[in-house]
């Protein structure tokens, strides 16, 4: 991933919130907006309440769809050059810009890490709020934190060191302020996973994230999700997926988020995840929520099933027909049980419950879903997804 540059522009008052500070966190119930920014997306209608199955038995309590933080309002599409798929949306036409606006014109979460240097985060983070809500306050702004120094396969031979600890939390502390009271979901770390290998089973990285999902969390209007894997990763184990989360501050956050960048079902995460959600409040951290990355999954596969020359750049489904390919899913909603996705009747009953959205912070039109944007991908993933 590389450093991108967001369009230069003045961003309205936003309440700054002190970083450190004692802010009571209380699940906010979203506003609705009376009129919404052209470049919002009202992507959260109400739902009909539906009884409990079976399998969700030791739930005690269903959290009011009006507690949902991402529900309501509206969700701000970004536009300008910090999206890699935005340059060649505006520069396309005829059926191209048809299929890329599938794309471009969906909201999305950014991704911000360590290519964005301590002394530019905050000016980029108040520039991306800007332009993605337009100036109303009441527009979410979706986001996503890969500043974990070493990530993935290094975090396996070395642990961060002192200067980047210290790094780390300085980058953490400026965009945190940025944020202020601004109405942002916010995906952290993705590739959660990998927080189980460090070396001599340190759990500092792990204590990293969770400096960050506790100063995020502190934020009057930020939801947090802390990323545990996928259903496939840990395959199937949510005891697993909790050793990633519990060091990590999962009782700071809203909750967690799943599949950021595998291509297993929706209908999957969601019966994983709410056996996550189930075992966490046996661990003594009940009521969390989750979000689900549809944005590579729909027609679902495992991560290791996949073809190509490698996972991370997955074949695209050549035919609307197509199996075990990637092609864009559920399109970004807060609707998680509408019977218009395909989930079973259990599932559509679980995610109610505990779903908070499916979003995408999965970057199916980027090379390696890291960078650059390639646009066979982008108009194959268009052209075939059954959404």
């Amino acid at each position: 991933m590389h450093p991108l540059t967001g369009p230069r522009r003045t961003s309205p008052r936003r309440r700054r919130v002190p970083v450190g500070a004692a802010v009571c966190v209380s699940v906010l119930a979203a506003t609705t907006v009376s009129a919404a920014v052209s470049s919002a997306v009202s992507s959260a209608g109400p739902e009909q309440a539906v009884s409990r199955s079976s399998a969700d038995r030791s739930v005690q309590h269903r959290t009011p769809l009006a507690q949902n933080p991402l529900a309501g309002g509206g969700w701000g599409v970004y536009k300008g050059d910090a999206d890699q798929s935005w340059p060649p949306y505006v520069r396309s036409t005829g059926e191209n810009r048809r299929l890329l606006a599938k794309i471009s014109l969906r909201p999305k979460a950014k991704w911000f890490g360590r290519w964005i240097s301590n002394a530019d985060i905050s000016k980029k983070v108040d520039q991306y709020i800007a332009n993605s809500t337009g100036g109303n306050p009441d527009v979410l702004t979706q986001m996503t934190v890969f500043r974990m120094v070493p990530w993935e396969h290094e975090a396996c031979t070395r642990l961060p060191t002192a200067a980047e600890q210290s790094s780390y939390k300085q980058w953490t502390n400026r965009f945190a302020a940025a944020i202020g009271s601004a109405r942002v979901a916010l995906v952290l770390q993705p590739d959660g996973p990998f927080a189980l290998c460090a070396p001599g089973g340190s759990q500092l990285p792990s204590h990293l994230i969770r400096y960050a999902a506790r100063t995020f969390s502190a934020l009057p209007r930020t939801s947090v999700y802390i990323d545990a894997g996928a259903s496939d990763w840990p395959k199937d184990r949510p005891a697993e997926a909790a050793r990633i989360l519990m060091p990590a501050g999962i009782q700071y956050a809203r909750g967690f988020a799943l599949n950021s960048t595998h291509y297993e079902s929706t209908d999957h995460n969601v019966y994983f995840g709410t056996r996550l959600v189930n075992h966490l409040a046996r661990l003594g951290v009940p009521g969390k929520h989750f979000v689900v990355n549809t944005a590579q999954n729909g027609r679902p596969f495992e991560f290791a099933d996949a073809r190509g020359a490698h996972p991370d750049n997955a074949n695209t489904c050549s035919t609307g027909t197509s199996t075990s390919c990637v092609t864009l899913g559920i399109p970004p909603t807060a609707r998680v049980g509408a019977a218009s996705w395909g989930l079973t009747a259990n599932n559509r009953v679980r995610a109610r419950r505990h779903v908070d959205a499916y979003l995408w912070f999965g970057r199916p039109w980027l090379f390696m879903q890291s960078d650059p944007f390639s646009l066979p991908r982008a108009l194959a993933i268009a052209r075939t997804t059954p959404y």
